[in-house]
């Protein structure tokens, strides 16, 4: 094995987690890749890839075979820290033995302040689109199979950017470098096709705004899926750094 530090970010939609991609991006010695298990994700769920923006773009452009990504992944050694930024849901059916050779982190967000966010771009979703169930089932996969993880909270990270990434850094047994902290408001080269329906305000920021409490009410036909998501978000915020 070689000595590259492989961080696979394992997140749900609407969870800073394009923020967190530019923070590593500004660091000489780490590239980073967008949601590269995107394409197999739309391509082996037919629903997903009926109303997800995008998709034939998507599709057309990125590998659609999920072991050829996670084999891509494993054999780069362009830089000293490679930083792949995925979402839990796009894992699907893939065994996960090659978690056992990356740093795994997980990051969720709290469903009252996620949901409203997600449900502006995909209306109605589902338990499978927001990733909070899938993300219990991947810490428990990891402690099953003793493979380290760490919990990151948005809310955290919004709170103390230099303390929380300070911590993830440890967790990574990766030096802290201030300049993740700021970057350039503009869209990145390494930007999924998709970034268009997402990203709006990443590109407009400097760095991690500032949290804010979500004023507007709370959606009266996202409350199920609240209540059905608040429990996994519950326990997995017991684990955060």
């Amino acid at each position: 094995m070689d000595n590259v530090k492989r961080i696979c970010l394992w997140s749900g939609p609407r969870n800073i987690s394009t923020a967190l991609m530019y923070s590593f991006a500004q660091r000489n010695d780490t590239k980073v890749f967008d949601e590269p298990l995107y394409a197999y994700y739309l391509k082996h769920h037919p629903e997903a890839h009926s109303y997800h923006p995008g998709s034939e773009d998507i599709l057309s452009t990125m590998e659609n075979d999920g072991n050829k990504v996670i084999d891509a992944m494993l054999s780069n050694n362009e830089k000293p820290v490679l930083f792949f930024k995925h979402m839990t849901h796009h894992l699907l059916d893939l065994d996960r033995d090659f978690m056992k050779q990356t740093v795994n982190i997980i990051l969720t967000r709290n469903p009252k302040e996620m949901l409203p966010s997600f449900d502006k771009v995909i209306e109605n979703p589902s338990i499978n689109d927001v990733g909070y169930a899938l993300h219990i089932e991947l810490l428990d996969y990891f402690e099953k199979h003793n493979i380290p993880f760490t919990v990151l909270d948005s809310k955290k990270v919004l709170l103390n950017p230099e303390e929380t990434l300070k911590k993830l850094c440890d967790f990574a047994e990766i030096s802290f470098d201030s300049n993740m902290l700021s970057w350039q408001p503009q869209q990145r080269p390494e930007d999924g096709i998709w970034a268009k329906y997402w990203y709006n305000n990443v590109h407009r920021s400097n760095g991690f705004q500032k949290y804010k409490p979500k004023e507007a009410p709370f959606p009266k036909h996202l409350n199920p899926l609240l209540k059905e998501c608040q429990p996994y978000y519950n326990k997995l915020i017991s684990y955060s750094i």
